[in-house]
Formats: structure tokens, sequence, C-alpha cells
């Protein structure tokens, strides 16, 4: 993995994280700026499912291939899931969960950069 995307990947996700929170103190609901922030944070985690993807065909392995590829392809369905979540519901607790969705993300590729250097437990 490319430790650097890594950490922009992850420094987005907790700048769109901070500003949920910042709109659910407000009482605000997910309004089309916060919803396109995360459509650019999905769009860096496809650029990192390529980039991951591009690294193993090309020879590189990681720690654990199966967590690996679980990391890899989980990242990818977080935000998605968690908006629809919040537009479902349409509350200030929807705000709320887009904001810990960009929180586990992260976690996720911290874990994904982890088990590339091989660690696997």
């Amino acid at each position: 993995m490319i430790f650097g995307f890594a950490i922009a990947v992850a420094g987005c996700a907790l700048l769109v994280a901070l500003w949920s929170f910042v709109q659910a103190a407000r009482k605000r609901l997910p309004d089309t700026p916060l919803l396109v922030a995360l459509a650019v944070i999905e769009v860096l985690l496809v650029a990192q499912l390529v980039i991951g993807v591009v690294l193993l065909v090309g020879g590189h392995h990681p720690g654990s291939l199966a967590t690996y590829l679980a990391y890899l392809i989980g990242c990818l369905v977080v935000l998605p899931v968690g908006a629809a979540w919040a537009l479902a519901e349409q509350s200030r607790s929807s705000t709320v969960v887009l904001g810990i969705a960009c929180l586990a993300i992260p976690v996720m590729v911290l874990r994904l950069n982890e088990v590339w250097s091989g660690a696997s437990a």
C-alpha cells in the first residue's frame, strides 16, 4: 500500500467526521455538501482499491491475503451503508451516523496498512 495515500484518505475521513459532528451539534440534517464530501471519500477509497489490486497483480503480497481483501472491500461498503441509513432516517442523529461511518474509515485504512505490512493477528 502507499502509506501517504492511506494517510490522506484517513485524514479526509476524519475531517468529514468532524464536519458531521459539528452539523449534528448545530441540529442540522445531512445536506448536499456533506454528501458530496462523502462521495469524495468514496472515490478515494475506490482509488485505494485500484492501487491495492494493482500491487497484488504486480506480485506484492500482504501478510494475510483474505484479511487484506476483506478490509479493502469492506472500506467501500461503510460509507454507502451509513449514507443510506442517514438518508432513510432524516433526523439529527442521521448526521451522527455519517460521522461514525467516517470515523470507521481511518480505523479500517490503518488496519489495511498493518495487514499489508505483515501483521495478520
